[in-house]
């Protein structure tokens, strides 16, 4: 509880971009679920915040934005530093390598607690080995008080590799709403193009940020693998790629080309996610690298099988043949291969979802989180 008097600590998310993705709709959560008279909350994004902060309920969330400049912006160290001083957190918190540099800021405010979370690594340094990325992750140790890591596979990185002692680390899977993310009963929900599904379709899909380390090209080609291979199968499968990202043209292109039109929606950045989730039977997550996938969990909770790259964290959710299968990394082949597999038995697909729906609440609730 808040102490009379005093005024209730404030934390400083720092996060490079505030929009549409699964870190950042970890923090919404984390804002809006944190009782309000523990701590107060600001976000400060170093480029820009897009409609994204809509989805903040809690009251008084300032959310500010500090229009990076394309490469390395000297002025950015300033205006962080101006806007610290004035917010006088108790905590900053940033995420991932593109804001770790602005802890060494922090460090220059007495008495305030700083705290990074890594939540995976992006397509330039998919293993964390970049010699030059590692040489900043070492000095940050320095300023560092606590590490937060969403998978068992970052922590050991971080210790193994990044060399933070391991009584600094601490490893907090992501949680899901499960009163939100349900399993469908009866028929799917009516919010996909008329037309576009056929009575007795078979619907894959996937949930995320349009960027390149999600991979969402692999998916493409393999639904084509499945369309010259298994014609009877392709008439009915259909696929519902939710998101919106710096790729998202070249993906829209990539489909044209393809000639996958009627067999592919891409719905752009959505708020009914739930909904879309009960549109589909089987959930691919075809990255080339991933922390913990929040919408891998929604997607568990939802009661669906997953289909996922053996990278990162994803083996921690993903159980191969139990709640789903688990393929190697841009192995087109594979991943067609566990689709067809999937969408011929739907006895399994049910066994699967109700696996995959009791996991999530047995480890991967928000309380607990």
């Amino acid at each position: 509880m808040g102490c009379p008097g005093r005024m209730t600590p404030l934390v400083a998310h720092i996060v490079f971009r505030f929009d549409y993705g699964g870190l950042e709709n970890g923090i919404v959560n984390l804002v809006n679920r944190m009782p309000r008279e523990n701590y107060r909350h600001a976000i400060v994004c170093l480029t820009e915040s897009g409609e994204f902060a809509g989805r903040i309920t809690a009251p008084g969330v300032e959310v500010i934005a500090l229009h990076k400049r394309p490469g390395h912006d000297l002025g950015l160290y300033w205006r962080v530093w101006k806007t610290l001083r004035r917010l006088r957190p108790a905590i900053v918190h940033t995420r991932n390598l593109s804001t770790l540099e602005m802890q060494f800021v922090a460090a220059l405010l007495p008495g305030v607690k700083r705290v990074h979370g890594e939540h995976g690594r992006d397509v330039f340094d998919l293993d964390g080995t970049n010699r030059k990325y590692n040489l900043l992750r070492k000095a940050a140790r320095f300023v560092l008080q606590r590490y937060i890591a969403v998978s068992k596979d970052l922590e050991r990185w971080l210790i193994d590799t990044v060399g933070v002692p391991a009584a600094r680390v601490r490893q907090i899977y992501n949680g899901v709403d499960q009163q939100k993310f349900r399993p469908r009963e009866g028929a799917r929900p009516e919010v996909t193009p008329p037309g576009f599904l056929p009575v007795d379709a078979v619907v894959v899909g996937t949930v995320g940020r349009l960027a390149a380390v999600k991979n969402h090209f692999s998916l493409l080609r393999s639904v084509d693998l499945v369309r010259q291979r298994h014609p009877a199968l392709a008439a009915r499968l259909r696929v519902i790629i939710v998101g919106d990202g710096p790729l998202a043209m070249h993906i829209a292109q990539t489909v044209t080309e393809m000639g996958l039109q009627h067999h592919v929606w891409l719905t752009g950045d959505r708020r009914d996610i739930p909904e879309l989730l009960q549109c589909m039977d089987v959930f691919v997550l075809p990255s080339l690298g991933e922390g913990i996938s929040n919408t891998v969990l929604e997607a568990m909770s939802a009661g669906l099988a997953v289909i996922a790259t053996r990278v990162g964290g994803n083996p921690e959710l993903v159980q191969d043949r139990v709640t789903g299968r688990l393929v190697p990394v841009d192995d087109d082949d594979a991943l067609s291969a566990a689709i067809v597999e999937l969408t011929s038995n739907a006895d399994w697909l049910v066994e699967m979802g109700l696996a995959a729906a009791d996991e999530v609440r047995g480890q991967f609730d928000w309380r607990r989180t």
